[in-house]
């Protein structure tokens, strides 16, 4: 998506691309080789923090699908922005947002789609995900900012009430890993559980982060002071921290792989504050040294995603892996080093393409 210059925010441009460049890392390995070589060590506990935490708790590595998801809403807030501005009506605009949907829904399926022993039908892709909280979000972005929180947090009491409320048999442990409602639902649309506990309801609970990212955009458009705008996100984020948080104490463990309501609550308070950050110190501070590393990214991400998980993971990393293993064969590069340098190599490679698009002004979008 590309905005008029009068209403881009680079702030978050680079939130976006900060996001993509640890997830193509990811793809690397490069984490893994890290965990591997930390192993023992006081480096092993930061490493951990770039890995999902196993069931109840909160790591770095569990905020960003939740950054991700709420980005893309406070994007969709400015697009919808500058649509009006051109416009466009807004039956025109629900076409290009189903339309956006359904091809989210269709690459999300296709990047799980491919295995070693044929086709796969999965729904746990994050851009699945996305296809539908894009949609929630925009068929409610024109109600009062009231309503769609309390639509958010709806969605949020729902997905309590059944978890806790719906007692099928074998699935009646709302927050035990493979006997929750979530894995239950896997098993009717997918006819399959998914030995990590991802689930593909989670879409229901997370869709209040996008929400919450376009009620984010809407602030941010509105004419209101800089300094009130990130007052009051930092405000919201605080609260959703301190609602989220003690809700793990007594209530709702923080689950992120079934994206109970703590969960929810509190990566969108991460997310508010990280927003705050970089708003305040990009866009109100015009601190813009050095960001076109990630800002580049972030214009052509859901390209990057898409390219490093088809493609990096079926063929690219292979072979540039070759490549670079031989060559460090012939120098007699061994070990650790040598992993490492493969996954910077392949990272190095995906940045730059996307440097290549940048400055040819190339943006895909869905």
């Amino acid at each position: 998506m590309v905005l008029t210059n009068q209403h881009r925010l680079l702030s978050l441009d680079f939130l976006r691309g900060f996001i993509m460049v640890l997830l193509a890392l990811e793809s690397t390995h490069l984490f893994d080789h890290l965990l591997e070589w930390s192993e023992g060590s006081a480096m092993n506990a930061v490493v951990l923090q770039f890995f999902h935490h196993p069931w109840n708790g909160l790591r770095f590595w569990d905020l960003i699908q939740p950054g991700f998801m709420f980005m893309a809403g406070t994007a969709m807030a400015f697009s919808i922005e500058r649509q009006s501005e051109l416009g466009i009506p807004w039956s025109k605009q629900l076409k290009k947002a189903f339309r956006r949907s359904g091809w989210l829904f269709f690459w999300g399926v296709l990047d799980y789609a491919v295995r070693p022993g044929g086709l796969s039908f999965e729904l746990w892709d994050v851009l699945t995900q996305l296809s539908f909280t894009t949609l929630i979000t925009f068929l409610i972005f024109r109600l009062p900012v009231s309503r769609q929180l309390l639509i958010s947090l709806g969605l949020l009491l729902l997905t309590e009430i059944l978890y806790r409320f719906t007692g099928i048999s074998g699935y009646d442990q709302p927050f035990v890993d493979q006997h929750n409602f979530g894995n239950y639902m896997d098993w009717v649309l997918m006819h399959k559980v998914n030995k990590d506990g991802w689930v593909a309801i989670n879409c229901l609970p997370t869709a209040a982060h996008t929400i919450w990212g376009a009620i984010a955009g809407r602030l941010l458009l509105s004419t209101m002071p800089d300094g009130k705008k990130i007052s009051y996100l930092i405000g919201a984020g605080v609260l959703c921290l301190m609602v989220g948080y003690s809700m793990d104490y007594s209530v709702t463990p923080i689950i992120k792989r079934i994206a109970t309501s703590s969960f929810t609550i509190v990566s969108g308070g991460w997310c508010l504050l990280a927003l705050a950050l970089s708003y305040g110190c990009i866009d109100f501070l015009q601190y813009r040294k050095h960001l076109e590393f990630f800002t580049m990214v972030g214009m052509n991400s859901i390209f990057l995603y898409l390219f490093f998980e088809i493609i990096g993971a079926r063929w690219f990393n292979g072979y540039v892996g070759a490549v670079t293993n031989g060559v460090m064969d012939f120098v007699h590069v061994q070990g650790m080093l040598k992993m490492v340098i493969t996954s910077l190599s392949i990272f190095g490679l995906e940045w730059g393409i996307c440097y290549f698009l940048y400055s040819k002004k190339i943006f895909f979008k869905l």
